[in-house]
């Protein structure tokens, strides 16, 4: 899953995104609001983090320019303000949920994982197939009961199918959706990474439709 930071104060960026990068997601970020507003509309981000106090531009424009463009994207907006008229506005403007900082690491991983579950219409964090039970908040893998040691790449293949479940992904979703902006993005890796999670988890798992994509069924 591929998430955008924009926030344009350093140290809590970096913290941010060294946080989430450790819970599996791959993290662009952005210093300024033209910059921010720009990979918003063009990049298939699964979720964005938007600092209402960026320079150039600020986060209220930029979230009502999204929305505009149909941008459907999950928005947490993070704010320094106080007044709860500026939160108002935000969620009026087409965010998804809030934060007021100062703010615990904790409680923004779970609000993310919560973003990102609503946006896919997942209620339980997690998901049991036959004997595959994969924790969407820890990215542990049981098989049968028992740990299965995954990759990081393929523990990203794996999240994103489950929070696509039913859905046919193609290669290059995949790709544009575990890789950051900056990444190598080689949609041929993905068959690899495939084929190693039906290898450890079963082939039954995840269904190939050839010259199209991938999918786990609903069923």
């Amino acid at each position: 899953m591929r998430i955008l930071i924009a926030e344009d104060e350093t140290v809590l960026c970096e913290q941010i995104k060294r946080v989430l990068t450790s819970e599996g997601y791959a993290l662009d970020t952005a210093h300024d609001g033209e910059e921010a507003a720009h990979l918003g509309a063009t990049e298939p981000y699964d979720m964005i983090i938007l600092d209402l106090g960026l320079p150039k531009k600020d986060g209220i424009s930029i979230l009502k320019e999204w929305r505009s463009q149909s941008v459907e994207t999950p928005v947490l907006i993070l704010t320094a303000r106080d007044g709860w008229a500026d939160r108002v506005d935000g969620l009026d403007a087409g965010a998804d949920d809030y934060m007021s900082k100062p703010f615990y690491m904790p409680e923004l991983s779970a609000r993310v994982r919560a973003l990102l579950r609503r946006k896919s219409g997942i209620s339980n964090p997690v998901f049991k197939k036959g004997s595959i039970e994969f924790d969407t908040r820890t990215k542990r893998v049981l098989m049968g009961g028992f740990p299965v040691e995954l990759t990081s790449q393929e523990v990203a293949v794996l999240s994103y199918l489950v929070h696509n479940i039913g859905r046919l992904v193609s290669r290059t979703e995949l790709s544009d959706h575990i890789y950051e902006y900056d990444g190598d993005r080689d949609s041929n890796t993905i068959a690899v990474f495939v084929t190693r999670l039906r290898k450890k988890l079963g082939a039954e798992l995840i269904e190939t439709v050839r010259g199209l994509g991938y999918r786990i069924d609903s069923d």
